[in-house]
């Protein structure tokens, strides 16, 4: 970390390590952190979008907190749109130009 700082970066994605080191990291370098699974003590977090809303299943990661769950909404929204564009339903004559 001290030689990507010394290198000029101007971040540092911390993935997966113990939030102590994660601190020692943040503490010892000048650029800024970010953590994924990293604890509190980083200058920034991150999580994937997709992960956080529910997207999808079966990946649950401990750092991840799932803010919604769309994995039923989306998996329903695209088969009535597969759906419709098989049955020739859509687009329909009033969305078209």
């Amino acid at each position: 970390a001290k030689a990507l700082d010394e290198a000029g970066c101007f971040c540092i994605v911390l993935e997966k390590i113990p939030a102590d080191l994660a601190k020692k990291v943040t503490e010892a370098v000048s650029c800024a952190t970010i953590g994924i699974g990293a604890g509190p003590h980083c200058d920034g977090q991150v999580l994937v979008y997709a992960d956080m809303l529910g997207m999808n299943r079966g990946f649950k990661p401990k750092f991840l907190r799932q803010y919604a769950d769309l994995y039923e909404t989306i998996t329903n929204a695209v088969g009535r749109y597969v759906n419709d564009v098989k049955t020739a339903d859509f687009p329909n004559e009033t969305e078209s130009y």
